[in-house]
């Protein structure tokens, strides 16, 4: 009887997993062009979409901010204050959607060829990454309008950019993976999203927070352990300049919990990847 056995898996022998990520880096353009010509087919306005729902909720969050008269910082416009948040909320809640469900809706493909699965719920993020630089002239046209210009700030804009697709991306790589065993969390991520719209400073300022002395330190606590919240005050403070504080407490408390959010999601996904076409 042969004891032995020959195991062929990715990243075995003369293959390696990472390697294999740069050798199919043309997969990320191929699936991410895909997704973009599929997201928008047989719709009416098209890619003017992305352009559409930001707006949508800058103007609902506006609007709950002036309901509630949250505070103002300086002389800033709300809508300038508004827009500055909903951006980068408009990128995280989609990537983090598109990611959570990516490994679904191409589970024909996950089951016919091999390649690093890592490369499907990234290449979604790369689509909502354009999504967010199209949606950008929304911002531009508001500074415009208002005739805000920035300061030397900006220059730092990319670095909360980073941060963001860094939390878009270790919370959709956990979620992918666990919606993969459990069909319950394409439910969960809606409420996911619809309930961090509203713990996170969109329709105000996160000096309504810090700063009230009716809210418990405990409760503010909670509040900066909310990855966006450092992001959004981090684009506010790039945009609107010196209008706006940077709690730097709360900003690097947003740098590890995103840092953990990537390692977590990246080793649980590299943990079960190899089961995926096996329960998918």
């Amino acid at each position: 009887m042969n004891k032995y056995r020959i195991v062929l898996e990715p990243g075995s022998a003369d293959r390696h997993y990472w390697r294999d990520l740069w050798n199919y880096r043309g997969l990320f353009g191929f699936l991410a062009w895909r997704d973009i010509l599929v997201r928008y087919k047989q719709t009416a306005i098209g890619i003017a979409w992305s352009v559409v729902r930001p707006l949508l909720t800058l103007g609902v969050m506006a609007f709950i901010g002036w309901l509630f008269e949250s505070k103002l910082p300086g002389n800033v416009p709300r809508l300038l204050l508004v827009g500055a948040a909903t951006l980068p909320w408009t990128f995280f809640s989609t990537a983090f959607s598109e990611a959570s469900n990516s490994l679904i809706a191409n589970s024909n493909l996950l089951t016919k060829v091999y390649f690093p699965r890592l490369i499907v719920p990234i290449s979604t993020v790369i689509v909502c990454l354009i999504d967010f630089l199209i949606s950008f002239v929304i911002l531009l046209v508001l500074m415009v309008i208002y005739q805000f210009a920035p300061d030397v700030r900006i220059l730092f804009l990319p670095l909360f950019l980073l941060l963001a697709l860094v939390t878009s991306i270790g919370s959709g790589l956990l979620i992918a993976a666990l919606n993969v065993k459990y069909r319950d969390f394409r439910y969960i991520v809606p409420f996911i999203v619809q309930f961090g719209l509203y713990v996170s400073p969109v329709a105000f300022s996160s000096s309504d927070i810090y700063d009230s002395e009716r809210i418990p330190e405990v409760l503010k606590f909670i509040y900066a352990l909310n990855p966006m919240v450092g992001v959004i005050d981090g684009f506010r403070w790039c945009i609107l300049g010196g209008e706006t504080a940077l709690y730097v407490p709360g900003f690097l408390l947003s740098i590890g919990i995103s840092a953990a959010l990537l390692i977590i999601g990246i080793r649980y996904f590299r943990k079960t990847e190899r089961g995926f076409a096996d329960v998918i």
